[in-house]
């Protein structure tokens, strides 16, 4: 009897055990599609603030910059909240019917850290420049990742946002696709690379001339065009450009975009410098040679669907027209 009593007791401890193994595995294990158990699987990000484990592939991001928002929607990722675009209501033009659903967070400058935790998101991904005093909070509410600055070279903080959303090889498609969009353009343009673009931007209050290291400026590179002496410069742009410095707008081929808020200031100090007289003197201006293009297109948007829509611009206007 005794022995019987040792044995029974063996055996409801082993019992014991084995349902608590099973129960520790099962809070480290998922399903897959056929319902089979699997290891979660766990990646840890170096980003600018440092370093971030997500685990699993992420399913509800929340992005707070326009560039990050095209990053997204271009590798098949549609966020559950992003920052309202720059200008549109609320979303620019040209991502407006892939945003459908979509919760506003805010803006890049101004978050709404009550939104963003509502949706439960599990990666948030922002930016440095624009976050940096409000990743505690955002990393408190879900793994955060942030990007280190917002300029000319958008590619960069693609590449961290498709291993953040463990993405890499879709990623790597969308940009070998825009690769081989540029070389193909560039075969395509031939000696019309030669031609000096210079690039103006015009906005409330203020007239500037964009550099190599903006949006454009970038891309305009990457084909391989000229860019007059004074717009060689490795920084954004020329701020506050007066109307005694219209002669250093010059080029070839002259290119401007207004960023134009509803007020129409934006508008206002466009046509202040369009109808100067140093203006109207400039070579670009006398040989027909001024486009007006999109700021949201050229500048503000800043992600791989807006180059994709310059390089479309860049194709009507020197293949098409000429």
């Amino acid at each position: 009897m005794r022995n019987f009593k040792f044995i029974f007791s063996l055996v409801l401890i082993s019992s014991l055990f084995l349902l608590a193994a099973c129960g520790n595995n099962d809070t480290k294990e998922e399903s897959n599609d056929n319902g089979d158990k699997k290891e979660k699987e766990s990646y840890t990000i170096k980003h600018a603030m440092g370093e971030t484990e997500i685990k699993g592939t992420p399913e509800r991001v929340v992005i707070l910059t326009n560039e990050g928002t095209e990053a997204l929607l271009s590798m098949g990722v549609t966020p559950v909240g992003a920052v309202q675009s720059w200008t549109g209501d609320p979303w620019y033009d040209h991502i407006a019917e892939k945003m459908d659903g979509v919760e506003v967070v805010g803006t890049e400058s101004e978050l709404n850290i009550e939104a963003i935790a509502k949706l439960k998101p599990d990666l948030i991904i922002g930016n440095k420049m624009r976050q940096e005093e409000q990743y505690e909070k955002l990393k408190a509410i879900a793994p955060t990742v942030f990007s280190e600055t917002l300029r000319g070279d958008w590619q960069e903080n693609f590449d961290l946002y498709s291993k953040a959303l463990n993405k890499e090889e879709i990623g790597k498609e969308v940009i070998a696709e825009y690769t081989q969009r540029i070389e193909d353009l560039k075969s395509k343009l031939g000696d019309k690379l030669n031609q000096n673009i210079s690039m103006v931007r015009f906005m409330a209050g203020e007239a500037r001339i964009y550099h190599k290291d903006s949006f454009s400026g970038v891309i305009l590179e990457q084909l391989g065009f000229a860019r007059p002496e004074g717009q060689e410069v490795n920084d954004l742009a020329e701020m506050g450009v007066t109307e005694e410095r219209i002669p250093e707008m010059d080029g070839d081929v002259l290119f401007y975009f207004t960023y134009e808020t509803g007020d129409g200031e934006g508008n206002a100090m466009a046509e202040k410098f369009l109808n100067h007289p140093l203006f109207k003197k400039l070579e670009a201006s006398k040989n027909g040679k001024v486009h007006e293009v999109s700021d949201t297109t050229w500048n503000t948007a800043g992600g791989v669907l807006a180059a994709n829509e310059m390089l479309d611009d860049i194709e009507k206007f020197f293949l098409e027209k000429e």
